[in-house]
C-alpha cells in the first residue's frame, strides 16, 4: 500500500511540474543554470577583479615601462605552484607511449589497437583508437617488435648509449589550432547571409611535416578560405626539455653533475621544469586539454598560458599596489627571513636557501594561495612583447596577442615572461615587471604554468 502511494505522489508531482511548462512556449531545453564547475585538481580559483596593471616601480635598466592602467578580469583557475619536471614528464611520457602503440598498430600488431564491436570495416592502422589498457613490451625478445619500437631508442653506434635510453628527437608532439586572428581579418568577415566567405578571403596558417631526413620542417602556407578548416594551423614539437641549457647559459660554470640529471632524476621530480620553450609549453597545454576532456562527459575551456594581465592580477593576490605577491615593500619579513628563491647579493644565490631552483611551493603563498609568483623560475605567458602594449590594450580582459608565424621575423616572436628567477635581482620579482624571451628559446630559469578560464559567473 506504501508503494502505491509513493507511486501515485511522484505521478501528481510529475503533473504539476509539467504544468508549470505551458505547452508551445520558450521554456528552454532544460538546463536549470545551477551548473557549478567543479575545481580541477592541482589548481586555485581566482575571482574576477579590477586592479592596477602596470609597473609599480621606475625600470632598473633604464627601460621604457607602460604607463599603469586600470583593467578589470574574468574569474579563471591557475595552478597552484609551476609546472614540475614530475608532472610535464607525465606528458613526456604519454607522447612517448602514443608514439610507440601507434607505431606497433602500424607494423601489424592488432592487439594494440581497439576494434569496436559489429565494425565491419577496421579503419585504417594511421587512425585506429589505440589500446592504452595494453602494456608496451619495451623489453620484449620478439624480433619483430624489437624492430618496431628501434626508433624510439638511441642509435646503437651512438657513443651515449646502446637501447637504455629513450631518444629525445623521437618524441614528437603535433597538434592544432584555430588562428582566430585570420577569421577577425575584416577582409575574411564570414557573410551569413549567402553562408559563404568572400570570394578573394585568404589566411596565412602554419603546417609543419617530418622530411626525409627525419627533421622537423615548419613552413608557412597562404590560402583560399573555404571552411572554418582552413584556419586551422598544425604544428610537430619535440617535448623533451633541453637538458644541456645549464652549461650552454652559464659558460665558465661547472653546473655539468647535478644540472645534466635535472629532469630526468627522481631527486628533482618536484622542482619547477626548465628548458622547456613556449612552443613546448603550449604544446603541453594543448595536450592537457585533451588529456582532461577525454576522462570527462561535460568538456572544460582550454588549458592555457595566462595572459599578461591575468598573470599580473593573479600576483598581486587582490593586493591593488602590491610591490611583491607577498604585499609588502621589502624581500625580507619581519624576522629577517627571505621570502623568494632569488640572487640576493652578487655571487650570493644561498642566503634565501636556495642556490638554483628549489622544490616548488618553499616559500609562502600569496593571498590567492598561489605558491611562487615571484622567484624560482620566471614564467611564460601568452602575450607577445611590446613596451607601450598597456596604451593598445582594452581595459576588459586585456591581451595584446600576436600569434607569429613560422616565416614572421624573430623581433614577432618575442614573448612576455613574468615573475624573475633564482638567477634574477629583486627588481625582476616585482608584480608589475615583465621582460620578455623569443618563442623558440628555452632557458634554465624559465617555466611555466596553466590557466583555465571559469564557466560560470563569480
Amino acid at each position: 500500500m506504501n508503494m502505491k502511494k509513493t507511486l501515485l505522489i511522484f505521478i501528481v508531482a510529475l503533473l504539476l511540474f509539467a504544468c508549470n511548462k505551458p505547452s508551445g512556449q520558450l521554456v528552454g531545453v532544460g538546463a536549470n543554470g545551477s551548473f557549478k564547475e567543479a575545481a580541477p585538481y592541482g589548481m586555485v580559483f581566482i575571482k574576477k577583479g579590477t586592479f592596477v596593471m602596470g609597473a609599480n616601480d621606475q625600470s632598473a635598466i633604464g627601460g621604457i615601462n607602460d604607463r599603469p592602467i586600470n583593467v578589470t578580469v574574468d574569474a579563471f583557475w591557475m595552478d597552484e605552484t609551476e609546472i614540475t619536471n614530475d608532472e610535464y614528464k607525465q606528458f613526456v611520457n604519454w607522447v612517448r607511449d602514443s608514439i610507440a602503440l601507434r607505431a606497433l598498430v602500424m607494423g601489424g600488431r592488432d592487439e594494440f589497437r581497439i576494434v569496436k564491436r559489429n565494425q565491419t570495416d577496421d579503419l585504417p592502422p594511421e587512425i585506429a583508437p589505440l589500446n592504452w589498457k595494453a602494456k608496451i613490451p619495451w623489453n620484449s625478445q620478439d624480433e619483430e617488435v624489437q624492430d618496431i619500437l628501434s626508433f624510439m631508442y638511441y642509435d646503437g653506434n651512438d657513443i651515449l648509449n646502446t637501447k637504455k635510453e629513450f631518444n629525445p628527437g623521437a618524441l614528437q608532439y603535433r597538434y592544432e589550432w584555430l588562428n582566430y586572428d585570420q577569421a577577425a581579418a575584416p577582409q575574411n568577415k564570414y557573410d551569413v547571409n549567402t553562408g559563404a566567405y568572400p570570394a578573394n578571403a585568404t589566411v596565412r596558417v602554419d603546417t609543419s611535416y617530418i622530411d626525409e631526413a627525419g627533421v622537423i620542417r615548419h613552413e608557412t602556407i597562404t590560402r583560399k578560405l573555404k571552411s572554418r578548416r582552413d584556419l586551422i594551423s598544425s604544428k610537430i614539437v619535440n617535448v623533451y626539455p633541453d637538458t644541456v641549457m645549464w652549461i650552454r647559459d652559464f659558460q665558465y660554470a661547472y653546473n655539468d653533475p647535478r644540472m645534466r640529471m635535472y629532469f630526468s632524476h627522481q631527486g628533482y621530480a618536484q622542482y619547477p621544469v626548465v628548458g622547456v620553450t613556449w612552443e613546448q609549453a603550449q604544446a603541453f597545454c594543448r595536450w592537457r586539454t585533451d588529456y582532461y576532456n577525454a576522462s570527462h562527459k561535460v568538456k572544460a575551456q582550454d588549458y592555457r598560458l595566462p595572459t599578461e594581465a591575468e598573470w599580473e592580477y593573479a600576483a598581486r593576490g587582490g593586493r591593488q599596489m602590491a610591490l611583491y605577491p607577498w604585499g609588502g615593500n621589502y624581500v625580507r619579513d619581519n624576522k629577517g627571513c627571505y621570502m623568494a628563491n632569488f640572487k640576493p647579493l652578487p655571487g650570493n644565490y644561498s642566503d634565501d636557501t636556495g642556490s638554483t631552483t628549489m622544490k616548488v611551493g618553499s616559500f609562502a603563498p600569496n593571498d590567492f594561495g598561489l605558491f611562487d609568483m615571484a622567484g624560482n623560475v620566471a614564467e611564460w605567458t601568452s602575450s607577445a612583447n611590446r613596451e607601450s602594449s598597456n596604451t593598445l590594450v582594452y581595459d576588459m580582459n586585456p591581451s595584446f596577442q600576436y600569434n607569429a608565424k613560422n616565416s614572421d621575423p624573430d623581433v614577432l616572436k618575442q614573448k612576455v615572461v613574468r615573475g624573475g628567477s633564482w638567477k634574477d635581482i629583486a627588481y625582476y620579482l616585482q608584480c608589475g615587471t615583465k621582460t620578455y624571451e623569443y618563442q623558440y628559446e628555452s632557458r634554465p630559469y624559465i617555466g611555466f604554468r596553466c590557466v583555465r578560464s571559469y564557466n560560470g559567473d563569480l
